[in-house]
């Protein structure tokens, strides 16, 4: 915590200054050092501090370097509040770690996880059944495939039933699931559930891609990921240079069917350094100008909602919303309204300020706490994909309000029926 502290302060007064680029360097250097902290003391390549430290800082550090004319010098109240998102993570994991351990131990004492593979068959068959027959819904209903669709570039964000779509998207869980299913399939005898299962996992990945959806591609492919890194005892980091090879051209060919052409991107981004490379700029406005989003809403919000805001999650799956409208009628604040992705903790502090961003964070570093140092423990596989979906919150950190997204709860609401159904599988036997 020293280290980022002085990192820190060093990089406010750098941007005050007007040294952006230092400012942002600075930053990236402690997220480096703060991962690997954490990866040295747990040979974890997701620790789930580490990630968020790499990550939420990281992603700090690109937005201090203000590459877009979008990007404007931060209040003093934005400053403090990104502080308070990591300190009180960091801190209540920390002290939790030091009172009742860190669970480094359960790493050296690793055994491989053995289940039951046919419950988890069910699951990948079940979800991507369900998930292609509400996809088919949409579509019928709808009239259109937004794959299939050309120059209409927010295609994607008109496909929606309410309630439906939920489902629809729920095949992102599945080539998780599968990681965790091939990991216990054993024995001959299975080699047709294994085809079934291979199968079920490319429709399930098919059903983003014919949704122009990038973010679920993406998303389904580093929940898969961080299963099977979970799973593995050792772990090469090149394996990660071949996943990168292959969820980039998809991206891009995904980006090419949006309708989202070079000219169009490099008009909303407004870079100051018009020659930059698109591969280069679009990822780095998708991160750095989130916290300016955050920034825009401190400058400008003129009252907070005292949890309203944040509890959107459970207007829409209670129907409350539809009743009572004003529930959900909060403007939201960005820079430009093309980009309106947020950080995990733009609604904690539309709802309570400042201190609605430390109770979160601190909420936060005691599930990330619980899930690492139980991690080895685990006899149900749903609490491997439970590690990943937290993982891939704290690493897409920068990226959306994940715990008031009503689609997170129902991904994590389907993941707990799932683990129910394991258990009264495995009670059975």
């Amino acid at each position: 915590m020293v280290i980022y502290l002085i990192s820190y302060i060093l990089s406010f007064f750098l941007a005050k200054w007007g040294h952006y680029c230092l400012s942002g360097i600075v930053l990236l250097a402690a997220a480096l050092w703060l991962y690997g902290r954490d990866f040295r003391q747990s040979k974890n390549l997701i620790h789930l501090r580490g990630i968020f430290s790499l990550f939420w800082i990281g992603g700090q550090g690109l937005a201090c370097m203000k590459l877009s004319r979008l990007h404007t010098d931060w209040t003093l109240m934005t400053w403090v509040c990104l502080a308070l998102a990591y300190a009180g993570f960091w801190g209540i994991f920390e002290i939790l770690s030091r009172r009742y351990g860190t669970g480094h131990d359960s790493y050296s004492r690793w055994r491989s996880f053995r289940g039951n593979p046919k419950p988890l068959f069910h699951m990948v068959c079940g979800v991507t059944v369900i998930s292609l027959a509400a996809f088919l819904t949409e579509a019928a209903v709808l009239g259109y495939v937004p794959l299939f669709l050309r120059g209409v570039p927010h295609a994607y964000s008109e496909f929606h039933l309410t309630g439906i779509h939920y489902i629809t998207v729920s095949c992102v869980l599945v080539p998780s699931i599968s990681v965790l299913y091939f990991h216990t399939e054993r024995g001959r005898g299975c080699e047709r559930r294994m085809v079934t299962a291979a199968i079920m996992t490319g429709i399930s990945l098919v059903i983003p891609m014919l949704c122009v959806s990038r973010f679920q591609f993406v998303f389904a492919v580093i929940l898969a990921g961080f299963t099977y890194i979970l799973l593995q005892k050792q772990f090469n980091p090149l394996y990660l240079a071949g996943l990168g090879a292959v969820v980039l051209p998809v991206y891009l060919i995904l980006t090419v069917a949006r309708s989202h052409d070079v000219e169009y991107l490099n008009g909303i981004f407004e870079m100051k350094y018009a020659g930059m490379p698109i591969f280069i700029t679009q990822p780095y406005m998708y991160i750095a100008n989130n916290y300016e989003n955050f920034n825009c809403m401190v400058q400008v919000l003129p009252r907070h909602t005292f949890g309203l805001k944040g509890l959107f999650p459970f207007w829409a799956l209670t129907g409350l919303k539809f009743a009572f409208p004003g529930l959900i009628n909060f403007p939201i604040y960005v820079n430009k309204k093309e980009l309106t992705t947020l950080t995990m903790f733009y609604d904690s502090y539309y709802d309570f300020g400042w201190p609605g961003v430390l109770i979160f964070s601190c909420i936060l570093g005691l599930a990330a706490y619980l899930l690492t140092v139980k991690l080895r423990e685990l006899r149900n596989p749903m609490g491997y994909l439970l590690y990943a979906q937290m993982g891939a919150y704290l690493m897409l950190s920068f990226f959306t309000t994940w715990f008031s997204n009503t689609t997170t709860w129902f991904y994590l609401i389907l993941t707990g029926l799932m683990a129910v159904y394991y258990h009264m599988n495995e009670h059975r036997r």
